[in-house]
C-alpha cells in the first residue's frame, strides 16, 4: 500500500517513486531539504565560518525562514531576497545574488498569503547551470497547477497532504536521484527508514490517503483550476467595482487560480473579520494571525501598515460554489460599508483630502 501510494505521489510531479521520501508534512520536508542539503554540501566543518552561502526570500513561509535562520547560527550565510511590489522573485534577482560559494537556493513556487507565482523553472535552470542545489516549497502549488520536476530542473520539492484534500500529518519530499544525484544529511536519526533520510515508523493510513488525494488531483486539476480562476476573477472584479479604495495585493495575473489577497482602505482587518463571521477567511497569514502585527509578506511588498492591516486572504476550493462567492462578495461589501461609516478618515477621504499628506499632532 505504501509503495502504491509512492507511485501515485510521484506521478503527480513527474518523478520516479524512488525519489519520494515520506514526512509528516511540509514543515518537516522543508527542514529536511534545507538543513539536510546545507549540511551535506557545507564547505567547512561544524562550528567554523564560511560553511557556504544560501539564497532564500523574505516572503517564504516560516517553515523555510526559521531553518535558514538556524543555519545562519551554524556558520552559513543566507541572502534573503526581497520581491518587487508584485510579490514575485525573478530569476534575475537570484542570478544577481549568486556567489562562487552558493550551495543552495530555496524559494517557494507560489506564496501562501498572496498566491503570487515565482519564476521557478527559470531559477531551476539557472541553478543547474551552476551546479547549485535548488529546493522549492511547493505546498501551495502541487495539485493546483501542473508540476514536472524534470522539465523544471527541481532538485528538492516539498508538499503536504492536507493542502490537496488529503489527510493532515503526512507530506513528502522529492529528492532528485540522477542528473544530479542529490544527497541529504538526515535530521532524524534512527532505524534508517526512507533510504536513511527519515527514520521512524511510517504513517501508513496517512500515506495511503495522500496517495489517493494525489491521484484525484491529477484527474481534477485542469477542470478545478479553470472553475476556480473564474470564481476568483469574479470576486476581485465585483469587490473592486462595488467598493472604492480596494487593492489586490501581488501580481494580478501571475498568481494561483484559487487564492486572492485584497486590502480595503479605511477598515481594520480584525473588525472586518468580525463583520463576516460566517465566512472562513483570514486577515494576515493564518499561521501568525493571532498576532496583530501586519503581515510580513505584505510589508515586504511595500504595502503600508494601514492597507496591510485591512487585508483579507480569500481562498476557494473544490467545493466552493458560485452562490457562496456571491454571498461572500455581498457580506464583504456590507461589512466594509458599515465600518467606513464609523471612520473619520474615510470622511476626510470623501471630502477629497489626501490623508497621506496630513501631519498629525502628537500630545
Amino acid at each position: 500500500a505504501v509503495e502504491a501510494a509512492r507511485e501515485q505521489v510521484a506521478a503527480l510531479i513527474g518523478a520516479n517513486s524512488k525519489e519520494i521520501i515520506w514526512t509528516s508534512g511540509s514543515t518537516e520536508s522543508n527542514n529536511l531539504a534545507i538543513k539536510g542539503a546545507a549540511r551535506m554540501y557545507a564547505k567547512a566543518g561544524e562550528g567554523q565560518t564560511g560553511r557556504g552561502h544560501i539564497i532564500a526570500s523574505v516572503i517564504e513561509h516560516k517553515a523555510v525562514l526559521d531553518p535558514c535562520k538556524r543555519l545562519q547560527r551554524e556558520g552559513f550565510e543566507v541572502t534573503f531576497l526581497e520581491p518587487g511590489s508584485d510579490g514575485i522573485i525573478t530569476a534575475e534577482m537570484v542570478k544577481a545574488a549568486m556567489r562562487p560559494d552558493t550551495i543552495l537556493v530555496s524559494l517557494m513556487w507560489a506564496n501562501n498569503e498572496i498566491g503570487t507565482i515565482n519564476e521557478v523553472p527559470q531559477i531551476g535552470a539557472l541553478c543547474h547551470e551552476r551546479e547549485i542545489v535548488f529546493h522549492t516549497d511547493a505546498t501551495q502549488w502541487v495539485g493546483k497547477m501542473p508540476t514536472d520536476v524534470e522539465r523544471d530542473d527541481i532538485d528538492l520539492l516539498s508538499w503536504s497532504g492536507h493542502k490537496i484534500y488529503g489527510p493532515k500529518g503526512v507530506g513528502a519530499l522529492f529528492v532528485r536521484r540522477r542528473k544530479p544525484r542529490v544527497r541529504l544529511e538526515a535530521i532524524i536519526d534512527g532505524g534508517g527508514h526512507e533510504r536513511g533520510m527519515r527514520s521512524g515508523t511510517l504513517n501508513v493510513p496517512g500515506i495511503v490517503g495522500f496517495g489517493k488525494a494525489c491521484e484525484l488531483c491529477s484527474a481534477e486539476m485542469e477542470r478545478d483550476g479553470q472553475r476556480l480562476l473564474a470564481l476568483r476573477r469574479k470576486m476581485e472584479k465585483e469587490l473592486a467595482s462595488r467598493l472604492e479604495v480596494v487593492q489586490i495585493n501581488g501580481h494580478v495575473e501571475k498568481r494561483l487560480p484559487h487564492l486572492t489577497n485584497i486590502s480595503f482602505g479605511f477598515v481594520e482587518g480584525e473588525s472586518l473579520l468580525m463583520g463576516i463571521k460566517d465566512i472562513a477567511c483570514s486577515s494576515g497569514s493564518a499561521c501568525t494571525s493571532a498576532s496583530l502585527e501586519p503581515s510580513y509578506v505584505l510589508k515586504s511588498l511595500g504595502v503600508g501598515d494601514e492597507l496591510a492591516h485591512s487585508s483579507l486572504r480569500l481562498s476557494m476550493g473544490r467545493w466552493t460554489t458560485e452562490e457562496e462567492v456571491d454571498y461572500t462578495i455581498s457580506g464583504i461589501v456590507k461589512a466594509v460599508n458599515h465600518l467606513r461609516t464609523m471612520s473619520p478618515l474615510y470622511d476626510l477621504h470623501k471630502e477629497g483630502i489626501d490623508i497621506s499628506k496630513i501631519v498629525w499632532q502628537t500630545h
